[in-house]
């Protein structure tokens, strides 16, 4: 198998990945092969649409759209000349607030031809939020959707900035934005003061190219392209800033572990504007020629269902949530999923129990489990489709090439095998700190590259990774260290549960207390007392929950992942508990 990086991209047998090797402390290093590139993202966009021009690159069901590489290019060459003709130049950045459509994807490519820093924003922000990321990295132009439920992102645009209604389209003189100049809309309608996206590409078309081929010769791979706003579940939103060389060569490793080739179609239903869906699934397109499909513009299990049998795919992604919402869709049964072999899940701890119904019910035996974060670019580890079922099961696989990491104490010392401790990585793939915001990328990257991740892991001594918490969610209750991975992998055992959550709340004895969410399986009826009577004699008593909760769903990120603080939020106001003052 050969990308669009030659040689260097040559498959290496996932058994060459880490072979076994004892350790004797939590300290891991990955391959140096293939070696990393040092293209930029638009030269290697480039390189895939000249190698793969009348392939297909990208299907859109919702939109019902399909763009050969050709075709592509054609409209990301034209983006990038439009931008630029706006007045745009390298390092000036460009956010975009919409969820998965084809122009976004045009737009990624785009700014990335042009040096333009693409910066993704929640299409979950509601004002106040888009106002804090568009101030705090100064974008000089947004691209927004319409709307999307409950979200008018037009309505909210005018009522932010009422100088909209007064300018002309581009040249926009906000006070409460000043750094921005543009807003850019999707869609065939016009808006007063906004460019539609289509007006854009006409601009670029009408543009010669030797300014553009210009500035792409000036660019580097080390240069900044992307900024990426961390989830603000502790404050506020933190952006963090990478490079061409981190993410492109991540998309790289990725493809090259899943085993791709341009026979793939990959069935991309996490968002785009999240390092899972722009990174491992629009990148390792033009790394690997695969074909990207988006069933929907948000997740909607029937739309997978639908995508994954019409348009054949091979490869699915999606956070445990996900995967757990299209088994249990009463129209699984009804779409024929053969076509698929592999795919990645991440973003949250898989149970056991549900790994086992991917592999079979849905047909994914090479299925893989991916770890890392957005401020590794994103994957750090990830298991490989030959490896041990049980082991795809138990673990987040092994250290991915170029990359290294450590267990440590919390004194920052390296501990023995099987010793559990935060997890921390160094490598091509560390960002390059947070935008504008010195002090907290210090808290985050030590002086010497290593990249704090706020999870807690351990090794076995053959160097694969076991995730077993967060740092900030571990419960300590009177004095007892609980991981709730280990109850809720426990209490997904149970025959009547589908899913759980378990967290800490205040509680004036024992310091903690223990909670569990609970989501029934269909039809299902159960009491907390019997849930309480499943764990007794089988986990410690002080790992039983006190207090039980039965819900219909968990409150969750636009990208599936749980949000604990909230699920804590709305227990301790509901119980009346006070958080008690820590020094």
């Amino acid at each position: 198998m050969v990308g669009i990086f030659g040689s260097r991209l040559e498959h290496i047998s996932p058994t060459d990945y880490g072979a076994k090797n004892t350790l004797k402390n939590s300290y891991v290093e990955g391959p140096l092969d293939p070696p990393l590139h040092s293209s930029t993202i638009g030269q290697a966009f480039d390189a895939a649409a000249e190698k793969w021009h009348d392939r297909e690159a990208l299907v859109s069901c919702h939109e019902n759209k399909r763009f050969s590489w050709a075709q592509l290019a054609e409209r990301v060459t034209a983006f990038a000349r439009g931008i630029l003709a706006m007045g745009f130049r390298p390092g000036d950045r460009l956010g975009i607030w919409a969820n998965n459509y084809a122009d976004w994807t045009v737009a990624q490519f785009g700014c990335a031809k042009a040096g333009i820093i693409q910066v993704n924003i929640n299409p979950a922000y509601r004002p106040s939020e888009l106002e804090f990321v568009l101030n705090n990295v100064g974008c000089k132009g947004l691209i927004t959707g319409v709307e999307f439920k409950t979200s008018n992102y037009i309505d909210m645009l005018q009522q932010l900035l009422p100088e909209l209604s007064e300018c002309q389209p581009g040249d926009l003189h906000a006070e409460r934005m000043p750094d921005l100049r543009a807003v850019i809309r999707l869609g065939r309608e016009t808006t007063p003061g906004m460019l539609n996206f289509a007006d854009v590409l006409n601009i670029g078309r009408g543009q010669p190219a030797g300014f553009l081929e210009s500035i792409e010769a000036s660019l580097t791979c080390d240069d900044a392209i992307n900024i990426q706003f961390t989830s603000g579940t502790t404050g506020l939103p933190k952006g963090a800033t990478l490079t061409h060389n981190n993410i492109l060569n991540n998309a790289a490793i990725i493809g090259n572990n899943l085993l791709y080739s341009t026979k793939d179609r990959v069935c991309i239903s996490v968002p785009l504007y999240h390092c899972f869906g722009m990174v491992i699934g629009n990148l390792t397109s033009i790394t690997h020629g695969i074909t990207m499909v988006y069933p929907d513009e948000s997740f909607v299990a029937e739309s997978v269902l639908s995508a994954i049998s019409s348009e054949r795919c091979t490869s699915i992604y999606g956070v445990p949530t996900m995967f757990l919402s299209v088994l249990d869709h009463p129209a699984f049964g009804n779409h024929d999923l053969t076509s698929l072999r592999t795919g990645v899940m991440a973003g949250a701890p898989c149970p056991l129990e549900l790994m086992k119904r991917i592999v079979s019910d849905f047909h994914l035996p090479e299925m893989t489990i991916a770890y890392g974060m957005t401020e590794t670019s994103p994957v750090t580890f990830q298991t490989l489709p030959d490896a041990p079922l049980d082991k795809r099961i138990s673990s987040v696989g092994r250290v991915c090439p170029h990359t290294r990491a450590k267990i440590v104490d919390i004194e920052d010392r390296i501990v023995p095998p099987n010793v559990q401790g935060e997890i921390m990585t160094a490598g091509y793939c560390v960002m390059k700190g947070y935008w504008n915001d010195e002090d907290k990328t210090k808290q985050a990257i030590t002086e010497d590259g290593w990249m704090r991740t706020g999870d807690l892991g351990m090794f076995d001594e053959d160097g694969w990774l076991h995730i077993t918490g967060r740092v900030k969610d571990m419960i300590i209750r009177g004095g007892e260290n609980v991981y709730p991975i280990e109850i809720e992998e426990f209490l997904f055992s149970h025959p009547k549960i589908s899913a759980v959550q378990v967290i800490g709340i205040p509680d004036e004895k024992f310091g903690e207390e223990i909670a569990a969410w609970i989501r029934l399986r269909n039809g299902e009826k159960a009491t907390a007392d019997e849930i309480r009577a499943f764990c007794k004699g089988n986990i410690a008593h002080y790992k039983i929950p006190k207090y039980i909760r039965f819900v219909d769903e968990f409150p969750m990120t636009v990208t599936g992942k749980i949000q604990k603080f909230e699920m804590r939020n709305t227990m301790i106001e509901e119980l009346g508990l006070i958080t008690p003052e820590t020094a």
